[in-house]
């Protein structure tokens, strides 16, 4: 009987562990709450008939579900758009991948005060999310509507310190992101993600005051460690994600607010 190198073995050992995770049938995914969470739970209906077993790891910040996914903790996530994860990989050394494009959900301005954003009162606090991607999406948003001006090259990490013309003398207010709907009695605006509007019971359409061109950069992507980036229950679990039916489900569900972008 002829016995196996150590080389065969550990050969051997590697093409098992490749197929293992070839054949997962169970995953748990990260989203955040609002849109995200709600297409995942028809993708979760739609996966379980073609025999994968989805489960639903809901978070309540940005931060964590990248956090959670690099760690092993979660298979995949989908609730962030492409400068956001550029920015997590980039500061947090993250080995994490794209694997398919979801959804773009517009970025709207939101008032309790006001009704227009040439409306909004000299010297009042205007709110915006205080991560790196988010916040300068929100400036840029401001911007484009005129109420601000940001230095030439500011890009899509604009900070306030790029502001350079504020002829209303606006105070910007950085905070969580999950926590803006809640500051709109206490702000005269406040620059809200659509998954944490469509959350607070806002229509981004009806309620907004502005809200962003659909044909900005920030496409929402399915993402997974390296690793598993090829992984056919990856492949299968985006396929499924980016099918007729969930692009259905989008459009008759959100009328425009939440648009597929596969």
């Amino acid at each position: 009987m002829k016995l196996a190198t150590p080389f065969a073995v550990l050969a051997i050992a590697s093409s098992l562990a490749a197929g293992t995770a070839l054949a997962k049938d169970t995953i748990t995914v990260g989203v955040t709450p609002g849109a995200h969470e709600e297409i995942l739970e028809e993708v979760q209906k739609l996966a379980k008939e073609q025999g994968l077993d989805v489960e639903i790891a809901t978070f309540s910040d940005y931060v964590v579900p990248n956090q959670a996914l690099n760690d092993g903790d979660l298979d995949l996530n989908s609730f962030q758009h492409v400068p956001y994860l550029d920015n997590q990989v980039a500061d947090r050394g993250y080995d994490l991948k794209a694997v398919g494009k979801t959804i773009i959900t517009p970025m709207g301005i939101y008032s309790n005060k006001v009704e227009s954003v040439d409306d909004i009162p000299e010297n009042s606090r205007v709110a915006i999310p205080n991560d790196p991607t988010n916040g300068g999406r929100a400036l840029l948003l401001l911007q484009a509507k005129g109420v601000i001006k940001l230095a030439d090259g500011a890009g899509l990490k604009a900070t306030p310190l790029d502001i350079v013309d504020n002829p209303k003398n606006i105070d910007i207010l950085e905070l969580d992101a999950a926590q803006l709907p809640r500051v709109l009695n206490d702000v005269s605006v406040a620059a809200i993600n659509t998954n944490y509007a469509l959350d607070a019971g806002f229509n981004p359409i009806e309620d907004s005051i502005a809200i962003e061109s659909p044909d900005s950069p920030y496409a929402n992507v399915i993402v997974a460690r390296t690793e598993d980036a090829d992984a056919d229950w990856v492949k299968q679990f985006v396929e499924i994600y980016q099918s007729n039916e969930i692009r259905s489900f989008i459009e008759n569900t959100y009328g425009g607010a939440v648009v597929p972008v596969f």
